[in-house]
C-alpha cells in the first residue's frame, strides 16, 4: 500500500514500537507522514533511539516515550527536542533499561502476561515502575522481578527487503525489530526494495509473511539515519538538523518541519530536496572503503 494509507492506520494515542535504533534504520519516512497527517499523543516504545524520537517529539506527535535511551551519542550529544518536550510535561517519560524492555517485548511475543528478570535488582529502576512485582522463585528460592508484557498496538519498521507477501529480510544489526514485530498487534513495514518471491526464498527471510500486515515500498525510508548496505547515515543533514534544534521549538517548526515535512508532498520530493541522486550516490560511497566512510563521518 501507499505510505499515506499505511500511516492512516495508526490512530491518535496508539502505542507504537519504533524499529531501528540510534542512527540506524529508523522508519523516518513513516514518522514524517504521521506528522503530515496530524497524529497526536502517540506512545512510542523501543530500546536505544535518537533522531526518530527527537524528531517525533519536536513534531508534536508524541504523548509518551517508553524508551531506554534517547540521544545523539558521541556525535552531537543530548536530544534537545526530546529534552524540551519531557521537561515541559508535553511528553510523559516511562524510563526503562534495554534488557527489561526487551524482556517485556519477549513476553508479548510469547503470548504470556509477564517475564521474570534479575537484571533490575539493586537498581532504582524498580522505583520508577510500580507495576513491576516481586516473587520468590519456587525452584531456586531467589527473589525475582516480574515485568508485564509490552504489547504495542503497532510496530513500524524499516527493512532492507520485502516481497509482496510480507516476507522480510532485515540485515544485522537487528536491534529489537524482529522481537517487536512478534510482540505487536499490527505491523507496518517500509522497505528499501520489493523483491520477487523467488529472490526472497533464495536469500532466506528472517521475518515471515504472517507476522506482517502491511508493506510499503519506500526507498530511502530511513534517511537521514542509515540503512546499510544502501546508505550511511547523513551526518551533514543531521548536523544541520541539530543546529536548528539548538535554536528552540519555534525555529524547528519554521526551519525544519515547514521545509522537510510540510513543504513536500511525497517521499520522491523529499529525496530531491535533500540532494537527490547526487546525495544518494555520496551516502552509498561508504562501501568504497574506510577513507570514503570517514569522509562522510567527518562532515562538520
Amino acid at each position: 500500500m501507499t505510505l499515506e494509507a499505511a500511516a492512516s492506520l495508526i490512530k491518535d494515542g496508539d502505542k507504537v514500537a519504533v524499529g531501528g535504533g540510534l542512527c540506524l534504520r529508523e522508519p523516518i519516512a513513516m514518522l514524517r507522514e504521521l506528522t503530515r497527517q496530524g497524529r497526536k499523543n502517540l506512545h512510542l516504545c523501543g530500546t536505544a533511539h535518537g533522531f526518530d524520537v527527537d524528531y517525533a517529539c519536536g513534531a508534536g506527535i508524541v504523548g509518551a516515550v517508553e524508551e531506554t535511551h534517547v540521544s545523539f551519542e558521541q556525535d552531537f550529544g543530548l536530544a534537545l527536542n526530546y529534552r524540551r518536550a519531557c521537561e515541559s510535561g508535553q511528553v510523559r517519560i516511562h524510563e526503562n533499561c534495554c534488557n527489561t524492555i526487551i524482556q517485556q517485548f519477549r513476553a508479548a511475543a510469547y503470548g504470556i502476561p509477564f517475564m521474570p528478570i534479575m537484571s533490575a535488582k539493586g537498581s532504582e529502576e524498580v522505583l520508577l515502575h510500580p507495576e513491576f512485582k516481586h516473587i520468590i522463585c519456587p525452584f531456586t528460592g531467589n527473589d525475582l522481578i516480574l515485568v508485564p508484557a509490552l504489547t504495542p498496538d503497532v510496530a513500524i519498521v524499516h527493512a532492507q527487503k520485502a516481497d509482496i507477501h510480507g516476507n522480510l529480510r532485515i540485515e544485522q544489526p537487528y536491534v529489537a525489530d524482529i522481537l517487536m514485530i512478534r510482540a505487536a498487534k499490527n505491523v507496518i513495514v517500509t522497505a528499501e526494495e520489493i523483491i520477487p518471491e523467488a529472490e526472497m526464498i533464495k536469500l532466506g527471510p528472517n521475518v515471515p509473511y504472517y507476522e506482517v500486515a502491511h508493506v510499503v515500498h519506500v526507498p530511502w525510508g530511513a534517511h537521514p539515519t542509515s540503512c546499510y548496505p544502501y546508505y550511511a547515515y547523513d551526518r551533514e543533514h543531521i548536523s544541520n538538523y541539530y543546529k536548528i534544534t539548538q535554536e528552540g521549538a519555534d525555529a524547528f517548526k519554521t526551519k525544519y518541519l515547514d521545509k522537510y515535512v510540510y513543504g513536500v508532498k511525497s517521499q520522491a520530493e523529499y529525496i530531491e530536496l535533500v540532494g537527490g541522486s547526487e546525495r544518494q550516490k555520496r551516502l552509498a560511497s561508504w562501501k568504497n572503503g574506510r577513507e570514503a566512510w570517514m569522509e562522510l563521518y567527518n562532515y562538520e
